[in-house]
């Protein structure tokens, strides 16, 4: 008798309200998309982990702790679908994980992250156009992504130049860790000649990154940066989780994979 999961593995966040709307509201469209499996959670920040553990007395599963509690319940056949937003080394750390309790299921499969597509890429382009339709051709919206060290981290700049090939020419795309960086921003922005720059994160929850790097009072924050350099500047504080776009692209990659 088959007994089907579907489990959401997430970065994480300690902050609560971002939480609720942009990693648990992922998990709400899953269970929407996915009625006849059992929806369990884990997390692979282990510093968030230890964080809301020790601050809330909270506790969530890591991704082994959730394949071990799912295996307890009798699970045969999960479904994992990260909400991460590229295929990096988080994503591959929770491959290995997962795939180290193989033989206790009788199937495990994994959804795609965000961007692993050009098609993909191209649902992201219009989902962000659709949730900013309200910016004028006079304003400059400047996404934070996260970056990292990983090769994948070539997605960002893949995107950034999809936006201007699907007409954006207004939408830059950069990121805190790796590249394109603040400073290759500041030249594309500044040749735009924008009468305003408009800044919200490119990552799945308004967490640390978004409070601090992007709209911090830190001199070294973009916010700071840009007012430093005489523009008006914006800040949304919206989670990539809290577009419609992309939690039913989530979805659309946990059904590919069964």
């Amino acid at each position: 008798m088959k007994k089907k999961a579907i489990l959401a593995v997430s970065f994480g966040t300690s902050y609560e309200d971002t939480r609720k709307k942009t990693i648990e509201a992922i998990e709400h469209t899953l269970e929407h998309h996915f009625p006849d499996h059992k929806m369990y959670r884990a997390w692979t920040s282990r510093m968030i982990l230890k964080k809301i553990k020790i601050r809330d007395g909270i506790h969530i599963d890591s991704v082994p702790e959730a394949m071990a509690h799912m295996k307890a319940d009798g699970i045969t056949d999960v479904i994992i679908q990260p909400t991460h937003v590229i295929n990096g080394v988080e994503n591959d750390r929770m491959k290995t994980d997962a795939l180290s309790f193989r033989d206790s299921f009788h199937s495990i499969v994994f959804g795609a992250p965000l961007l692993s597509s050009e098609s993909d890429n191209e649902a992201v382009v219009n989902a962000v156009a659709s949730e900013f339709s309200w910016i004028t051709d006079k304003d400059a919206l400047v996404l934070m992504g996260h970056g990292t060290t990983h090769y994948a981290n070539t997605v960002y700049a893949a995107l950034d130049y999809r936006f201007k090939d699907m007409g954006f020419k207004n939408i830059f795309l950069g990121t805190v860790e790796a590249f394109p960086s603040m400073q290759s921003l500041m030249r594309m922005v500044k040749e735009y000649q924008p009468k305003k720059v408009i800044l919200a994160p490119f990552m799945i929850v308004a967490g640390d990154h978004a409070r601090h790097d992007m709209a911090g009072d830190d001199p070294d924050s973009w916010y700071s940066q840009f007012v430093s350099a005489g523009y008006q500047v914006e800040c949304v504080m919206k989670g990539l989780g809290e577009y419609d776009g992309v939690r039913e692209l989530f979805a659309e990659h946990a059904k590919s994979c069964t």
